[in-house]
Formats: C-alpha cells, sequence, structure tokens
C-alpha cells in the first residue's frame, strides 16, 4: 500500500515541500522553549538552567578524609546504611573550612557532602533562607508580593577553599 498516494489526494493533489516538517518541528520547540514548559519561568530561566555552574564537581572522588582535613568537622553526620554517609556544614562565603576557635559570622549557606565507600559523590548547596522563586504568588499585599517578584532568589556558591584540587 502506497500512502503517498493518499496523502496527495488528502491535501488535494498537492504535495508539502521535505523541510515543511522540519520547520514545523523547529516551531513546535521554540514555541516549548519560549513557554518556559521545561519547568522554568522563561527562556531567560532556561539560559542560567543550561549555563549553571556545578561547583562541587572538581571535589568529587575526594577521599572522606581529605575532606576533613581541609574542610573541617561537620556540623552534623547522617549515616546512610553501612557504607554510606552525609556530611552536613554551615558556612558564609565560598566554602566550609576548619574552625580557628574565633566567633565566627552567621552561616548563609549549607552544604551536604555524600560519601559512598569513603569516597565523595554527590555535593549539594543552597542558601539557608532560600525560597520559592514562584513564593510572591501568595502573598496578599501587592506590593510586597512585587518586591518578592523582582528580587533575586538568594544563592550559593561552593568550594573547599582549603583543599588543593588540580
Amino acid at each position: 500500500m502506497d500512502l503517498r498516494g493518499n496523502s496527495q489526494q488528502a491535501s488535494g493533489g498537492h504535495r508539502a515541500g521535505p523541510g515543511v516538517g522540519a520547520a514545523v518541528a523547529l516551531g513546535v520547540a521554540v514555541g516549548l522553549l519560549l513557554s518556559g514548559c521545561g519547568g522554568g519561568s522563561g527562556p531567560e530561566d532556561a539560559i542560567k538552567q543550561l549555563s549553571r555552574v556545578d561547583y562541587g564537581q572538581p571535589y568529587i572522588g575526594m577521599r572522606k578524609d581529605e575532606v576533613l582535613r581541609c574542610a573541617g568537622q561537620p556540623r552534623s553526620r547522617i549515616p546512610a546504611g553501612s557504607t554510606a554517609e552525609t556530611l552536613v556544614y554551615h558556612y558564609s562565603g565560598g566554602g566550609p573550612v576548619p574552625s580557628s576557635g574565633e566567633k565566627k559570622e552567621k552561616a548563609t549557606c549549607t552544604a551536604s557532602l555524600t560519601f559512598e565507600k569513603e569516597t565523595l559523590v554527590r555535593v549539594s548547596y543552597a542558601h539557608m533562607d532560600v525560597r520559592s522563586p514562584y513564593a510572591w504568588q501568595s502573598e496578599d499585599d501587592p506590593k510586597k508580593a512585587e518586591e518578592m517578584r523582582r528580587s533575586e532568589v538568594p544563592s550559593c556558591v561552593f568550594s573547599l577553599p582549603r583543599c588543593p584540587r588540580t
């Protein structure tokens, strides 16, 4: 059975050129990107997410004793089975460093370093005052809602400043 004959008859005998399907697919893809269907708030958010730097990546593969030596003791330890553990650090600035005994400024960021078999496998970090970028939508005061909508959501970077990495 030749389906081309049916499509020509259905379209009145005229056949679309080979580039029309690709153009339609491209148009749909651009439309989805611009509409923010990727879970973001629009093309600006998509660009930020695609170009986001993973600051924890250079440290993946470090041994736990190396991290403890250059980051100091964590605020807490969360065991996960017999071979996994997450170390939680609170810090300000670039990343956790060993305590110097002096009074520290209030921590603004938190980092969770997950180890499996004594090897760092995941680094998660966030600002301690993080809020949803959509929290303004539930604010009753229109002026405060607009201020929240326009303000940047606080963020953090992560590094282990006293850990030499190449």
